[in-house]
This record gives structure tokens, C-alpha cells and sequence, in this order.
């Protein structure tokens, strides 16, 4: 698999593709139906297969502030999409000047010059060039100008549609469950490890604090039972069952900052500080809630951890 940051590191020499396209957020399950059916219409033309995705989020340049959360990095979309069978992700930067590219320029200097293209395959919604006035009807018109062909498929997964904003809409209520549904595996939070107010290690619980990305997708408020995953020199292949909060601490005097911390289940001998991680989400314990002492809340705490240890287990 080759990863090209940018069309200009496509080797010269690469030949004609079949091609998928989009920001592909969160690769769930309707995108990775899409993006199979372009791996093996690759294979069955005896051509290799491309996807192109974006960094940042379009509607981040076109109109700042107002894209939704992110439900993956682009270090995990290209991770997802690597094992999905494709042989090439392209990650295009994606600017200012290249959303004014009026449709027909943004097919014949990405599809074309650059990829080859024998065969495209894209959402059935899929928008490109200048004001997103390029559809798939369009794009099959340019098709036949520069001979290739262009299929849209819907995003569904055992017939139901699959969209990223019922993803995100799902982690809003903390149905992390359901999210998972759709995307084919427990959402992922990701982040670097920092130093906290470490009240869990003092409580019996140490806990990783991330530091996530801007305008990471978290789920609502909570306790959620999970896993702790990391692939550094230092902890290579680690995945640990965690019980995971989310919240801002209401128990404690000065507490306000929302926080994602991770309890490795019976773990107290690890040094996550500086290490980037992940939490990924598989089930909803309990909501958020202020208790009247803190022997209340270790009570809880202890009763929280049996639980989720029963759900990892399972």
C-alpha cells in the first residue's frame, strides 16, 4: 500500500486507476462498501485502485468554523483505508485555490493528469470543483471527454443508509454502541497523553488525560466501559480494557474542564505521559454525576470497573 501526501508525489509512471474519492470521515461503513467496490473492480481490470481524500476538512477552508466535529484523524482514515484492500491513498491538501477549480479543470488535473483514471467510484452524493457544482452526472459527462467511466453508489451497509452526521449525531446522545454499528468498529478518540489534576491516581484510578485534536468528535458526557490502545516503541500493539469518563469532574471544588480519561483496568505500573493514544468506545455505563463525597464516588468507581470489566470480557 503507498500512502502520497499530495498528487505531486504520484510517480510519474503510474498507470491507469480505478479511483474513488471523498473526505471519507470516520470510513464507516457505507464508505468502506464504496471504497471496496473500487479494490475489486481494480482487480477484476487488472488495474490498481486509488482513493483520494482531503486534509483539512473541505468546509474548514471554504467556511471556517463551521464543518462538523471529526469523527477520525486523517492519520486513522488513512490507517482505515489502508486495510481496506486499496493499493494507493492520495492525501491532497485541500485550499482555498483548489475549491475555486471549476469541475471540469478538477477532473482532468486530479482524476486524469495525475491518476489515469479508467474507472471512478463515488458516493452517490458526491459534489466537486467550484461552488460544488460538479455531481455524479457531470462527472460521467467528463467521462466521456476523457475516457473513463464513473459510477455513484449509495452509502448503505446491510440496507440501511449510512451517514457520518448519524454517527455523530449518535455520539451526541452517547449511543457509542450504535456509532459502532455504523462504522464497523468502536469509535475512536485520539490524543496525546498529558498531566491532569491526577485526582484518579489518588482515588485508586490512574487515568490518561488526553489532549485531542480541535474539533474531535467526543461522545456525550459519561462513563463508558472500552479499550486503552497504543503502538509506540515504548508499548507496542498495547490494547488494555479501560473505563473511560467523560465529563468535568462535578464532584470536585473548581471543576469545569471537560475532560476524555482512560483507566487501563487494574493497571498502575504505566507511563502514558507524551504518548499519543487512543480510546476506543464500545459500550455506556452510566451518565455523568456529582456525588456528596468522595467515598461516594470510589463506591461507584469500583462498581463502574466490575461492570466494565463483564462488558470487555464479553
Amino acid at each position: 500500500m503507498r500512502r502520497w501526501n499530495g498528487l505531486d508525489e504520484v510517480p510519474g509512471d503510474w498507470g491507469r486507476s480505478v479511483i474513488t474519492i471523498g473526505v471519507f470521515d470516520g470510513v464507516h461503513l457505507g464508505h468502506q462498501r464504496i471504497v471496496g467496490a473500487a479494490a475489486e473492480e481494480a482487480r477484476r481490470r487488472g488495474l490498481r485502485s486509488v482513493v483520494i481524500t482531503f486534509d483539512p476538512h473541505p468546509d474548514e477552508v471554504v467556511r471556517p468554523g463551521t464543518h462538523p466535529p471529526v469523527l477520525a484523524t486523517t492519520r486513522r482514515r488513512v490507517e482505515l483505508l489502508e486495510g481496506l484492500g486499496t493499493d494507493a491513498v492520495v492525501v491532497v491538501p485541500f485550499t482555498l485555490e483548489l475549491s475555486k477549480t471549476p469541475p471540469d479543470e478538477f477532473v482532468r488535473q486530479v482524476l486524469v493528469d495525475r491518476l489515469h483514471a479508467a474507472h471512478v467510484i463515488v458516493g452517490e452524493d458526491f459534489r466537486f470543483g467550484h461552488k460544488a457544482k460538479g455531481d455524479v452526472a457531470l462527472l460521467r459527462e467528463l467521462g466521456e471527454k476523457y475516457d473513463f467511466t464513473a459510477v455513484g453508489m449509495p452509502l448503505v451497509a446491510n440496507g440501511d443508509t449510512i451517514s457520518s452526521t448519524y454517527i455523530r449525531g449518535r455520539l451526541d446522545e452517547g449511543e457509542v454502541d450504535a456509532a459502532a454499528r455504523a462504522l464497523g468498529r468502536p469509535h475512536r478518540v485520539e490524543g496525546i497523553v498529558v498531566r491532569g489534576h491526577q485526582r484518579g491516581r489518588a482515588l485508586g484510578f490512574p487515568t490518561a488525560n488526553l489532549e485531542m485534536p480541535p474539533n474531535t468528535a467526543i461522545p456525550a458526557d459519561g462513563v463508558y466501559g472500552g479499550w486503552l490502545v497504543c503502538d509506540s516503541d515504548r508499548y507496542p500493539g498495547f490494547r488494555w480494557p479501560a473505563a473511560i469518563s467523560i465529563g468535568t469532574n462535578p464532584t470536585f471544588e473548581g471543576a469545569g474542564e471537560r475532560t476524555v480519561e482512560a483507566y487501563a483496568l487494574d493497571r498502575d505500573d504505566l507511563d502514558l505521559y507524551g504518548e499519543h493514544m487512543g480510546v476506543d468506545f464500545t459500550a455506556r455505563v452510566r451518565d455523568t454525576l456529582k456525588f456528596d463525597s468522595v467515598e461516594a464516588l470510589i463506591e461507584q468507581m469500583h462498581l463502574d470497573v466490575d461492570r466494565i470489566r463483564e462488558i470487555t470480557a464479553e
